[in-house]
């Protein structure tokens, strides 16, 4: 018995589906207005602080969208197997103040090519998810052991990462550009 190749197989078996399409152009359509807006940022706001309780500079944060994608995947990627994850908003804390210490001089051009491949590769790695893999629910410890779908894992992180940091950073710089 052969097994279906994926241009026959049924359409919520075969690698990807048109939701994980659409997630995956979303994931990339955030990062480039990021980088857009980046991009025409002038050097000397690069350094300025997100806010006054996140004092992380504006190139900081764009490296840590970068920085997170992989992990942002790699939830996904648990949830869709139908695996709990256990990581928690303190493990979160601390992973970003770790990041902002270790990459307190990042340039400009450093986080923009990070941001691109990072985005690209997250991206492609969504469009491989299934219908399936998509719907699947576990418990996840970001939304306090809700049992939630890779797909909403997916929006409410990768996706919806770079144009939440987006705002703030707009905020931020705010008549000053």
């Amino acid at each position: 018995m052969s097994t279906p190749s994926a241009s026959n197989a049924a359409p919520d078996q075969r690698p990807g589906s048109r939701r994980a399409q659409f997630l995956a152009d979303r994931i990339e359509e955030g990062a480039a207005k990021l980088a857009a807006f980046i991009q025409e940022l002038p050097e000397a706001l690069w350094k300025k602080p997100i806010s006054a309780t996140d004092r992380r500079t504006v190139g900081i944060v764009v490296h840590h969208v970068a920085f997170v994608y992989p992990i942002e995947i790699e939830l996904a990627r648990a949830i869709g197997s139908g695996k709990a994850v256990e990581t928690s908003w303190p493990d979160v804390a601390k992973l970003n103040a770790d990041h902002a210490g270790d990459n307190a001089d990042v340039s400009k051009a450093e986080a923009l090519e990070a941001l691109a491949k990072n985005s690209r590769d997250a991206a492609a790695a969504v469009r491989t998810f299934t219908d399936d893999e998509l719907d699947r629910t576990a418990p996840f410890g970001l939304s306090y052991g809700a049992p939630v779908t890779a797909q909403f894992v997916i929006e409410d992180h990768a996706l919806r990462h770079a144009w939440h940091h987006l705002a703030k950073i707009k905020e931020a710089v705010k008549g000053q550009s």
